[in-house]
Order: C-alpha cells, then sequence, then structure tokens
C-alpha cells in the first residue's frame, strides 16, 4: 500500500476493535464503581516538570521515553506517559484534600513513551488505572489490589498470579540502598553499561533490568525485605494478610521495584502466563512522598495502571457482543425510499437501532444487507400486495413474516426487543 501509514508504534482500532475496547472500559468502570472509584479525565499533556519531579530523573520513562516539546509560549510540555502524577497534580490543583479521604478515582486514557513496540506495548497504548489518595492504611493497599484483581476477573483475564514487595520509605531505605550500592561497585565487572549508571543515580533501577548477567549478579544482592525498618513491616504484614483473607496468594518478589522513582512501601504486580516472558499485564504501589513532591502537602497514595492491550491479550475471549441492529428498513420501489426513510428515523427516535439502504442498491441487494447488518428485523416498505400505511415485518432470525400497520410498527418492534432482551 502507497500512502499515509499510522506512525511505528501506533495503531488504529477499527469498528470491531473499538467496539471490543468500549466493552472492556466499561466493564472496568462498573467495578470500579463497586468499589466507591469515580471517573477523571486528566489532560494528554503536561508541563514536563511534573514527571520529572514525581517520576523522577533517574528513570527510564524520563530519560529516555518521554515525548516532550516546547510550545508556542515557549513552555516545555510533555505527552502524559503515565497516569498517577497527574491525578495527583489534579487532585492539589483542585484542593480534593478538603473531601472525605481517600479520594478515589480511576481513568482511561493514552499514554505515550518512546519504547521498543513489541505484542501488547505500542508508544501510543491505553491503560485504565485507579488511584486512592489520603489515607496510609494497610486497608487501602489491599483493596486497590483486590480492585485489579475483580477486574480482571470481571474480564477473564487468564492466567494471573500476583507478586507482592515492600520498598520501605524514607526512614529505612535510604540505608538500604547505600547498601546495595555498595555492593553493586563491588560487581561492577559483571554489570552492563546502563546498569552501571544506575549504580550510581538510584540503584534500585538495576531490578529493572533483563540482561542475564546482571540478574544473576542481583540474585545475590541485598534484599531489602531483610532491611524493613519496623513500621514498614508492620504495614506490609497487613497488607498481606487482609490480601490473603480475600482469596488471593501473592508470592513475594524481592525485584518487585516499579520503573517509577515514587513508590514507597507496597509494591505489585499481575502477571498472566498468556503473556510470554513479558508477562506483567498490570500492577502499582503506594507512593507517599509523591504529592509533596509535585508541591502539595504530605499527601499518602497508592494506585495501579493496566494496560488495555495488554488486557485484550490476556483475555480469555472478546466480551463485546456481535454488533447488532434492530431493524433494517428496505424499500421496494424507488418512491418508497423516502418512506423507508422515515420509517427508519421513526424507529431510532423510539430507541430502536435501525439502518436503511444509503447505497441504491436493489430490493433482494437490500435484503441481503439486511442479512449482513445483523438485524434482527426487516421492515418491507412499499411492496405492492400491501395496502396504504401497512408495511411487513420479516423475522430474519425465524423467518416468519407479518403485516403491520406503519403506526403500530415502532411500539411492536420495541417491545419485542425489550421481552428478548430480557
Amino acid at each position: 500500500m502507497s500512502g499515509p501509514r499510522a506512525p511505528k508504534g501506533t495503531y488504529d482500532l477499527l469498528p470491531d476493535e473499538a467496539a471490543e475496547r468500549d466493552a472492556v472500559v466499561a466493564a472496568a468502570a462498573r467495578v470500579s464503581a463497586t468499589f466507591g472509584y469515580r471517573h477523571i479525565v486528566t489532560p494528554e499533556f503536561e508541563e514536563t516538570a511534573l514527571f520529572e519531579r514525581g517520576v523522577g530523573e533517574a528513570t527510564d520513562i524520563v530519560r529516555k521515553e518521554m515525548y516532550t516539546f516546547t510550545d508556542k509560549g515557549d513552555r516545555l510540555l510533555t505527552l502524559r506517559p503515565e497516569g498517577t502524577a497527574p491525578v495527583c497534580r489534579a487532585y492539589v490543583e483542585h484542593g480534593m484534600h478538603k473531601l472525605p479521604q481517600p479520594v478515589k478515582l480511576w481513568y482511561y486514557c493514552p499514554m505515550f513513551r518512546y519504547e521498543k513496540p513489541q505484542a501488547g506495548r505500542y508508544r501510543e497504548h491505553y491503560q485504565i488505572g485507579a488511584e486512592a489518595i489520603g489515607s496510609p492504611e494497610p486497608a487501602v493497599d489491599a483493596e486497590v489490589v483486590l480492585l485489579l484483581a475483580a477486574i480482571f476477573d470481571e474480564l477473564g483475564v487468564e492466567g494471573v498470579t500476583l507478586n507482592m514487595n515492600s520498598m520501605g520509605d524514607p526512614q529505612c531505605r535510604p540505608a538500604y540502598v547505600e547498601k546495595l550500592r555498595g555492593y553493586l561497585r563491588g560487581r561492577e565487572g559483571e554489570l552492563c553499561g546502563d546498569c552501571l549508571e544506575r549504580v550510581e543515580i538510584n540503584p534500585l533501577r538495576t531490578f529493572d533490568c533483563k540482561v542475564e548477567t546482571c540478574r544473576a549478579v542481583l540474585d545475590e544482592a541485598p534484599r531489602i525485605s531483610d532491611h524493613l525498618c519496623p513500621d514498614c513491616r508492620r504495614h506490609f504484614d497487613e497488607v498481606l494478610a487482609l490480601v490473603r483473607a480475600a482469596g488471593l496468594e501473592p508470592t513475594l518478589d524481592f525485584r518487585l521495584v516499579r520503573g517509577l522513582d515514587y513508590y514507597t512501601r507496597t509494591t505489585f504486580e499481575f502477571n498472566s502466563d498468556r503473556l510470554g516472558a513479558q508477562s506483567g499485564v498490570g500492577g502499582g504501589g503506594r507512593y507517599d512522598g509523591l504529592v509533596e513532591q509535585i508541591g502539595g502537602p504530605p499527601t499518602p497514595g497508592v494506585g495501579w495502571g493496566s494496560g488495555l492491550e495488554r488486557i485484550a491479550l490476556a483475555m480469555r475471549e472478546p466480551i463485546a457482543a456481535p454488533r447488532s441492529t434492530g431493524a433494517f428498513v428496505v424499500a421496494f420501489a424507488d418512491d418508497a425510499r423516502a418512506a423507508a426513510f422515515a420509517c427508519a428515523q421513526s424507529l431510532r427516535r423510539a430507541g430502536v437501532p435501525a439502518e436503511l439502504d444509503l447505497a441504491g442498491r436493489s430490493p433482494k441487494g437490500q435484503l441481503k444487507q439486511a442479512g449482513r447488518s445483523g438485524a434482527r428485523f426487516a421492515v418491507l416498505v412499499g411492496l405492492e400486495e400491501l395496502a396504504d400505511g401497512v408495511v411487513r415485518l420479516k423475522d430474519l432470525a425465524g423467518g416468519g413474516e407479518e403485516d403491520v400497520a406503519a403506526a403500530d410498527l415502532t411500539a411492536l418492534v420495541a417491545a419485542r426487543l425489550e421481552s428478548e432482551a430480557t
């Protein structure tokens, strides 16, 4: 094909795929509502400083993956690479600390990261996410984990396992970070170039490395679970107890530091065995310092994000119903096309999905198109044998036909569709 194409790392959602996406988002919205989470929408781009201060200048997202540009007002802006910092910015900007805490929010929006495109990972991708801001309680950590688990269950995401870790807090983590840095400096000859840089900037980031020699070094590294302060240990134990009591059995994973600098204490990730080596399908954690880092008051928070493309790959089967039209109106003569048009409009005003021929097809062609459309009924207008004001209603599933007064058609079709739906 010659001509324009979508940029590399992006994709088009065609109508059937968009219907599938809509169904997934609708299911996530329903489940989120049962947990008391409300929908929030943030802008596609933010001031770059939000992500540099919140996500962390040492992260791969900020250093390598952000789409950043200077606008006509000479402002440095960035297309949103992740959802938590913008939600926290909105929390601060709009004084949401005055609301009953925690403020519980969910979102669905595109994210933009310049990374290597691969299965289920695109430079423009969509995420659903949830944030609970304003409470330090372990029950909040457990709730957000269970919310994501419930969404996966609702969507039929298969082969799901849960990994969890604690990253400590500003009281206990600095000493551990220095201990880890000292260990890694002693093994520098075995580390890749990226990890050598990470050792000096933020050695926790080395746990993200996929290079086998680095992973072997990290297998023997000090583990943060052995260096948690009593408060962090108590918090994590309570989170684990609540999650287990709800029927989940997490695996403790010392490598689970997530890719963002704002995490403290709880981190978690769900994986699906349907996704191969890159098995992560969603995760998050606690970020008690993030709101303060971006200019707000000290405020605890916890949340997660999950890529829609990853969810789709891990789902058992599509959840969107096939496209269905309630009625397809067929004009059996050219001079009946205006009446057919009016008939379709009457059905639509009553809430009945209705289509009609817009391509000048013959009556036979229109009937074929009615079958292809997925319509439950065909309404035949302009048949010579019918009296004025009468149409024929054809059951496209059962094959039966009956003649109906045009004035009664809309109520009849609507009643039959409603009866079948219940």
